[in-house]
């Protein structure tokens, strides 16, 4: 009894395939299955495994999780050990190897009988030399046989080992080849096939280096919007949604991202972003999120209005269709008019309410990210203030995985910055596991942790509980973290711990070593972390007691050194830092000795005020100082300084004033003793 399948091609019934061409085989075919199993098997090995260690191009970065490494096979101590159905295949390999053009599609049909989701039916196949066989056949004219061979190749191929030995077999390069074909259900089978292959990088390249972006892309090209579809448009849909699957799989290749856009993929995917069907919109999403990590896809985003889109399916009852919306705006939201379009498209409350499907961690993580990068925009926390977010994140900070949880405490980082939410969290009981975080390893979860106990530490309440829990050491011990990231925002959260503890001085004074420790962080190479220590130091000075220790670790010629830097925001901070150890001993002529009042005054020619009003007042403290004065007067400070006394900032004022004054006090006493 035969049946008719999809392509055509007549298959034997579910339970005459296997059973009745192992039985003819049993009389027709004698030959040694243990002789066939270790000739094939070592041979096949050899082939697949025995090359030598891959040589990557090291430029071809790539994104998400990697097969870069062999999986290790488990195989079988014995022969007596393996299923009977590996011994099965073999049998059917042989007709695949021998036979006519009906002999061949009919033991096509009667191998995907099999349970080819199994792992010993994937390997049988392998190591009798099925694979070879398989990838020949698509080398031929008859399409059926093509067929009835990717059909097997694209189950098989979930096997990461099979993928490689496909790779390795030049399976690929004939792949890329039939995308080419006029008939739709080859070039779907070959796209899928492509697209389970395509998990490692060598794949990934080689089929970009024969011509399979372009081929791809083109096959986005045949998709009609409409969701009522004839038997051909249903056919165009799958050839798109293959298209884009193996799209999605080349795209975490830097390169292959940049193939794709050139090939005029986006413009495609917008045009598909917009389609009824789910089942074509999931690898879509996926091709455009992992493509999102490249700035020119972020803007290409952006200008083809797809956030609208992303944002319409935040709404779609698929978890992964919403999880992969969701990634995306997490990558292109780090652009503000990214975030003000999710807002203005009403995107905000959906990916609230998916904090609700705690259960799915993937869908948590990539809308965690999502707020996470939206709240940079102080708009879009009011917003989620108004729906309750703050609460559901703080409910988040326990019981799950760290993907999950950097992206939670650098969301409620970024909302604590309004005061209202500073207290929202405290009220929630948020500062308790956010401080128990600071004990982690993980770096990017310390850096957003350490922002977020930072912003919460302006809070004077919120000081008190994490002076309590000791954070404030915490903090401090981290600032021995190797990663200058973490360094960085461990200093800066220190400063308003300093600022309103009950105690600064002492606190500071308690942790052993603590001073030293923080002025020679002064020796980093990295801008971020020398301006946040600067304005670490610049709070730890305001005691007298700490400013002497300090001073005696050197802190005046480092902070000197740093003083020729063209960095506005290192320089704000160091010149905060320089007006406050001005305040010990002869402190401000040591920093006129180690030549800081020459590079200072060129910070009054920067463009940002904040700059303006430290700098003045490191200026009027070193003024104090009569060489200081000739020094500042030789490099033209009196004409900068007198525009800024008439500034609307009173600090500045002040300081330019107070300067001035001292130089022109200087002047009047050189005047009078030479007439005297």
């Amino acid at each position: 009894m035969t049946k008719k399948g999809k392509d055509g091609a007549n298959e034997p019934s579910s339970k005459a395939k296997g059973s009745s061409l192992v039985e003819e085989s049993k009389k027709k075919a004698l030959f040694s299955t243990s002789s066939l199993h270790g000739c094939h098997s070592s041979q096949k090995l050899s082939k697949i495994h025995g090359s030598g260690p891959e040589t990557e191009d090291v430029s071809e970065s790539s994104s998400g999780s990697e097969e870069d490494e062999e999986q290790p096979e488990h195989r079988p101590e014995s022969l007596t050990d393996l299923p009977s159905e590996y011994w099965q295949i073999q049998k059917i390999v042989k007709y695949l190897k021998g036979g006519n053009q009906t002999a061949t599609v009919i033991a096509l049909c009667s191998m995907r009988d099999f349970n080819l989701a199994q792992e010993s039916c994937q390997l049988a196949i392998r190591d009798v030399g099925g694979l070879e066989v398989l990838i020949n056949l698509l080398d031929t004219e008859e399409i059926k046989c093509k067929i009835g061979s990717l059909k097997i190749l694209k189950e098989i191929s979930s096997n990461s080992q099979i993928r490689r030995a496909i790779a390795d077999l030049g399976g690929l390069q004939t792949m890329v080849e039939i995308l080419d074909s006029s008939d739709k259900d080859l070039k779907s089978l070959a796209a899928e096939t492509v697209a389970n292959v395509a998990k490692f990088r060598r794949a990934r390249r080689t089929v970009r280096q024969h011509g399979g972006i372009k081929r791809l892309v083109e096959l986005l090209h045949c998709v009609p919007d409409s969701a009522a579809l004839s038997e051909q448009q249903e056919k165009d849909i799958e050839v798109a949604r293959c298209g884009a699957l193996a799209l999605w799989s080349c795209s975490r290749s830097t390169r292959n991202k940049e193939a794709i856009r050139r090939a005029g993929g986006i413009p495609l995917l917008a045009r598909l972003l917009k389609s009824p069907h789910e089942n074509m919109l999931i690898p879509v999403v996926g091709t455009l999120q992992e493509c999102a990590s490249e700035k020119s896809y972020r803007i290409a985003i952006q200008a083809e209005g797809l956030i609208e889109d992303l944002v319409k399916n935040l709404n779609s009852g698929n978890h992964e269709l919403q999880m992969h919306c969701a990634s995306a705006i997490f990558k292109c939201a780090e652009d503000k008019k990214t975030r003000d379009f999710v807002r203005q498209y009403e995107g905000l409350q959906p990916l609230v309410g998916l904090l609700k499907v705690s259960e799915n961690k993937q869908l948590l993580a990539a809308a965690t990210g999502a707020i996470w990068k939206c709240s940079i925009s102080l708009e879009n926390v009011e917003k989620f203030q108004e729906y309750n977010a703050l609460e559901m994140l703080v409910g988040l900070l326990t019981d799950q995985p760290e993907e999950v949880l950097i992206n939670v405490v650098g969301a409620l980082g970024e909302c604590a910055r309004n005061p209202p939410n500073r207290a929202t969290v405290r009220k929630c009981g948020g500062i308790q596991p956010l401080v128990g975080l600071l004990t982690g390893i993980n770096p990017a979860l310390l850096v957003n942790v350490t922002r977020a106990v930072g912003a919460c530490a302006v809070d004077l309440e919120n000081m008190a509980i994490i002076d309590n829990l000791d954070g404030v050491r915490l903090l401090w011990s981290l600032l021995k973290n190797p990663n200058p990231d973490v360094q960085a925002n461990a200093a800066w959260a220190v400063c308003p711990c300093i600022k309103n503890a009950k105690d600064a001085g002492e606190m500071v004074r308690s942790f052993v070593g603590g001073l030293e420790l923080i002025v020679n962080l002064l020796k980093s190479t990295n801008k971020e972390v020398l301006a946040s220590v600067c304005a670490a130091i610049a709070n730890i000075a305001k005691d007298e007691e700490n400013l002497a220790v300090i001073t005696d670790h050197g802190v005046v010629p480092m902070l000197a050194k740093l003083a020729n830097t063209a960095d506005d925001k290192l320089r704000r901070h160091l010149a905060e830092a320089i007006a406050q150890c001005c305040m010990w001993g002869t402190n401000r002529v040591s920093f006129g000795e180690a030549g800081a009042v020459a590079p200072l005054v060129g910070y009054l020619r920067s463009s940002d005020a904040s700059v303006h009003q430290a700098t003045a007042e490191a200026l009027f403290q070193l003024s104090k100082d009569p060489n200081n004065c000739i020094t500042m007067h030789e490099n033209g400070v009196v004409k900068l300084l007198l525009g800024m006394i008439g500034s609307s900032d009173e600090v500045l004022q002040e300081a330019a004033a107070g300067c001035v004054a001292n130089i022109r006090r200087l002047a009047l006493a050189n005047e009078k003793a030479r007439y005297n």
